[in-house]
């Protein structure tokens, strides 16, 4: 029996679904429920109150450092699901590799509202690719692939909340830097 902390080196083995069997959205379901409590209570036990922007901030960025902490578990696997349709990993796989540490660490700088000037531009330009990327891969080409936005193998199909992720992590960085420019 393997434990959780096991030293054996062997990749784990890879599932193999056949395509459209076991597609879910429980993992992400679950992220954005957990990411959006995290937000109402942390947006509370700061101000006593719930301000909605706040909250739509804490929401995002803590679904950012969520999402990146699933793809951050298994980068082989993330990096193998994401080239399959992100333009700018089939051209260059660092990129793949580099891409949930820019999520990650933007939702981070976001969260606390530091290095904005950072954050915010790093943020839309991997949400920006990954809109266009996931748009033309579901809504041009009709691919069915699992989406990588939970770390890959997880049956998460790709599809309106891959396209969503990026839309909202979009929304983010002009918000922030809109915020940072006018207030």
């Amino acid at each position: 029996m393997k434990s959780c902390c096991s030293t054996n080196s062997d990749p784990p083995e890879k599932k193999t679904t056949p395509p459209g069997k076991n597609k879910t959205y429980r993992p992400i379901i679950a992220i954005f429920s957990v990411s959006f409590l995290m937000a109402l209570s942390t947006a509370y036990a700061l101000s006593g109150s719930f301000p909605i922007i706040r909250i739509l901030e804490l929401f995002i960025a803590f679904s950012m450092c969520v999402l990146g902490i699933q793809k951050l578990q298994n980068l082989t696997s993330f990096t193998t699901g994401f080239a399959q349709y992100d333009l700018l990993a089939k051209k260059d796989l660092r990129y793949a590799y580099l891409y949930p540490f820019i999520e990650t660490g933007a939702g981070i700088l976001m969260i606390a509202g530091f290095f904005t000037w950072i954050a915010a531009p790093a943020a839309l330009f991997v949400a920006s690719v990954g809109a266009i990327s996931v748009y033309k891969a579901i809504y041009l080409e009709k691919r069915d692939l699992q989406c990588a936005c939970t770390g890959g193998d997880d049956g998460v199909p790709l599809g309106f909340i891959s396209l969503l992720e990026n839309l909202m992590m979009i929304a983010m960085s002009i918000w922030m830097m809109t915020k940072a420019i006018v207030f």
